[in-house]
Formats: C-alpha cells, sequence, structure tokens
C-alpha cells in the first residue's frame, strides 16, 4: 500500500525568512544604514554652512593693508598676500615665542592628564578598599562647581606658593587629573575582564606593575584620547594664562593673538589679517591633532569597553 509521504507548509511569502529565529527563540534583526545620493547632498551642504567661519578667517589673513583699512572683506579670498604669515613674526611682539610657550604649557598639561588619570582611573575600578564608592561619588560631584568658585581660593594657593608668573599653576594642577577623565579611565577598565588581573597576581606582580604590564597598552585609546581633549583646552585656554602670567616672554599664543589688536594705532582699526593669522595658527594645529588621532577616539567605546582588546 502506498504510504502519504508528510508534507510541509511553506511559510508565506515564499523563500527563507531572514528573520528566522535561531536556537533560544530570540529573534536577532540587524539594520543597516543605506546612504542614498540626499544623504551625501545633506552632509556636503551642513560641511559648506559649517567651514564659513574657517574659509572667511582665511580670506582676511591673506587681506592686504589697505583692505583691512578700508573694512572691504570679503567671504573668499580675492587677494592672495601670504607674506602676512611671515609679517605677523616681524613685528615688535615676540609672536614665536608665544608659540613655543603654548606648546610648553600644553605639552606639561598633557602628560600629567594622561598619568594621573590612568593611575587614579584604574585605582577606583580595581582596588578594594573600603568608602572607595563614596569617594568616587565625592570626585564625580567635582565636576558640578563652577570654575568662578575656585578662582580665587586657587591663585591665592599658587600665590602663597611663590608659582604666579611662571608656568606652574597652569601645568601642574593636570598632574592631579580631573574627575572627567577620571571618570572615563573607570568606565573603560571597568570593562575589561578581571581575570588579566587575577592572573598577573598569580605570576607575583603588584599593583604598579599589572598597570604598567597588562593594562596601560589596552588603555592607550582613553589615554590618548583624554591626551586631546587637554591638548584642545590648553592650547586656547586664555584666562589661566590670563591670570597667572605677568611677562610678554611668557605668554602664549591665544594672549598673543589678542595683544595684536592692542598695537593698532589710536583711530584705526586693528590688523585684523594678522590677527587671523594669528587664529589660523591656533586652529590648524588643533586640525591636525584631530585627524591624526580621530581612529583613537573612535575605539574608546566606554559603553562596551572592548576597544583595548580588539
Amino acid at each position: 500500500m502506498a504510504t502519504l509521504a508528510p508534507t510541509v507548509a511553506p511559510r508565506q511569502g515564499g523563500g527563507a525568512d531572514k528573520d528566522e529565529e535561531p536556537e533560544g527563540g530570540t529573534s536577532r534583526v540587524l539594520g543597516v544604514f543605506k546612504a542614498t545620493p540626499f544623504t551625501y547632498a545633506t552632509l556636503i551642504i551642513v560641511s559648506a554652512v559649517l567651514s564659513v567661519p574657517l574659509v572667511f578667517a582665511v580670506s582676511i589673513a591673506l587681506s592686504t593693508d589697505h583692505t583691512v583699512t578700508t573694512n572691504a572683506f570679503t567671504i573668499f579670498p580675492h587677494e592672495f598676500e601670504w607674506r602676512n604669515f611671515t609679517k605677523v613674526f616681524e613685528g615688535d611682539l615676540p609672536m614665536g615665542r608665544f608659540l613655543v610657550n603654548s606648546l610648553i604649557i600644553a605639552l606639561g598639561s598633557v602628560i600629567g592628564q594622561m598619568v594621573s588619570s590612568g593611575l587614579v582611573g584604574y585605582a577606583f575600578a580595581r582596588l578594594r578598599a573600603p568608602g572607595k564608592n563614596v569617594m568616587f561619588l565625592v570626585v564625580i560631584a567635582t565636576m558640578m562647581i563652577p570654575t568662578q568658585i575656585t578662582m580665587i581660593p586657587q591663585f591665592i594657593l599658587f600665590k602663597d606658593l611663590g608659582w604666579v608668573n611662571t608656568y606652574l599653576p597652569l601645568i601642574v594642577p593636570n598632574f592631579f587629573s580631573n574627575a572627567f577623565n577620571v571618570f572615563l579611565v573607570r568606565q573603560f577598565v571597568s570593562r575589561l575582564p578581571s581575570e588579566l588581573d587575577e592572573a598577573a597576581m598569580v605570576d607575583g606582580l603588584g599593583f604598579f606593575g599589572i598597570y604598567r604590564r597588562i593594562m596601560l597598552p589596552m588603555l592607550w585609546p582613553v589615554l590618548i584620547a583624554i591626551g586631546i581633549f587637554t591638548l584642545t583646552y590648553n592650547w586656547g585656554d586664555f584666562m589661566g594664562p590670563l591670570i597667572y602670567l605677568n611677562d610678554d616672554s611668557k605668554m602664549p599664543l591665544a594672549l598673543g593673538v589678542q595683544y595684536i589688536t592692542t598695537t593698532a594705532v589710536a583711530g584705526q582699526p586693528p590688523p585684523w589679517n594678522l590677527v587671523m593669522v594669528g587664529s589660523i595658527l591656533l586652529t590648524l594645529p588643533m586640525i591636525a591633532v584631530y585627524y591624526l588621532g580621530q581612529r583613537y577616539l573612535y575605539e574608546m567605546d566606554i559603553s562596551g569597553g572592548s576597544a583595548g582588546v580588539k
């Protein structure tokens, strides 16, 4: 007798279901963003609008003195006075010295923040100590204190230490980190497997040995990101040097650009072309730093914390 083979009714819609449930009964749908010509057109338009101030600054920097006197600036450059980029260093102000001062302050601050933030953030994430969580909350709470409140007490402290008119008030505080950077490192380290520390302890490594030989190589993305943030802030810092520095020979470039506007003859406009040259000198290094370090900013995945072990 012929037997009837069991038949399976096909799925409605035909073909295999792309959203078929895997083992365990949990469906997983992956959505992929597809760029369209409209997307690229929108990005180009937005980028063009955001680039207008930079283009206008370059246009003013390339203007002649006659254009500055007549205030006949244009958004797009019609003149190309490249000599302005050397002329700014030929005036009475030591612009070259200002540039070196900015490098000293910014690089010293970057080293301080990277060293201290890594150690403090790792300690909060790994060390077991009574009151650690309360202390961490206190550190985070300092982010809510406005800078203006601590400005006068800090000045009195540095004045009593004899640090006024030196680079120390601008560099030394960075060796004590800040709450935001500590939070970044702590969140990054807390996502790393603790078995790495335990295995290192079995091999006889202490706290600093584990940090230097195991954790530090994995922390480079977040530490470099902290360095970029610190460099960006201190390179263009205006208020700190204005408070603590008195000698022109110690002024950074941010104050030097401001000094250019005060060298104008009474009744005449400031040399805006030279001012914009100084502004470009402040801007271009930060663009280059971001371009070279953007990979580390993307790798700083504080939500997953797995960037260091990829």
